[in-house]
Formats: C-alpha cells, sequence, structure tokens
C-alpha cells in the first residue's frame, strides 16, 4: 500500500528504509534512512533522510562551505554522546538541486553509523520508501530520544 511518498522520485521508491544508530553509543540517529551516493562525489556513500527523529541529533559548529561543491552544511552530533554522525545540507547549490537526487538534506556518515533494514507493519518485508508513511504518520518518528527498535527488528537483525 502506499502512502504520501509522492515527493519521493520514481528511481528511489524501491529503496530499503534503514534506521541508522551511532557507532559509539547505538543510540538511534535516524529511522527513515536511504543508502545514497554523494551527488558532488558518487565515490562516497553514505546515508540520507527527510527527517531525523525529533532529539536523535543536534547541531554542531557553524555552516560552513563543502569541498566538491557550492553548498553550505553543518556537521550533526550524536545527541546521546556527541560523535558526529553526519551534516545538514543547510543551503544547497543549483548544480546539486537540479542534479538527479532523493530530496534529502541530512546526510549520515557510513563511517559513524550502523545501519538496520526496518520491516514493514507486517514484520515480514523490508520496508521501502514507496511504502513508508509520511514523516507526521510514520509512529517511529513520534518516540522519545531514548527511542528503541521494536523486538521484531531486533529478531531481524541477528
Amino acid at each position: 500500500m502506499a502512502h504520501q511518498n509522492c515527493r519521493v522520485h520514481p528511481s528511489f521508491k524501491s529503496k530499503p528504509v534503514y534506521e541508522l544508530r551511532c557507532c559509539q553509543c547505538e543510540h538511534c540517529a535516524c529511522v527513515r534512512g536511504m543508502k545514497a551516493l554523494l551527488l558532488a562525489d558518487r565515490n562516497l556513500e553514505l546515508y540520507s533522510t527527510d527527517l531525523p527523529p525529533p532529539g536523535a541529533v543536534k547541531f554542531v559548529g557553524e555552516d560552513y562551505a563543502t569541498c566538491n561543491c557550492d553548498c553550505r552544511i553543518r556537521d550533526v552530533a550524536c545527541s546521546l554522546c556527541g560523535c558526529v554522525v553526519g551534516y545538514h545540507v543547510s543551503l544547497p547549490c543549483q548544480s546539486c538541486l537540479t542534479s538527479c537526487n532523493n530530496g534529502h538534506f541530512w546526510m549520515f556518515h557510513s563511517s559513524a553509523v550502523t545501519a538496520l533494514e526496518r520491516l514493514d507493519a507486517t514484520g515480514d518485508q523490508i520496508l521501502v520508501w514507496a511504502d513508508l508513511p509520511s514523516c507526521n504518520n510514520d509512529w517511529s518518528m513520534t518516540k522519545a530520544k531514548g527511542y528503541a527498535p521494536s523486538q521484531r527488528w531486533v529478531e531481524c537483525c541477528r
């Protein structure tokens, strides 16, 4: 059943949804992750999201310019241990905006997070972006800072 994900480009709808956890403390940094490639350097794999859960990450420092394009970004850190886990694109450049992209402005370094595939509501299939509810309707976005995955997610990842 497709949800209100009409803003996701068709080429991204079949991608799995990931839960991302800080490598240092295992705190949940994201429940709506997508494996991605950096637009400015297609050799760099990372994860992206449309919105991290409230309180999952915090901004660190000020905005700065990237090396590969004209985007302005700001680092984000795990709200529990303070480890930098990624960055937020605060001002995307024209080149990146006009490239085929997934519309996500929150990026997570693959070396700073561990990724777990989320399951759909039945618990039998891997959740894909076409079936992911909007941020407002995604139950996992409403969990508190101490968010822990459901038992069936833990079982799936063993």
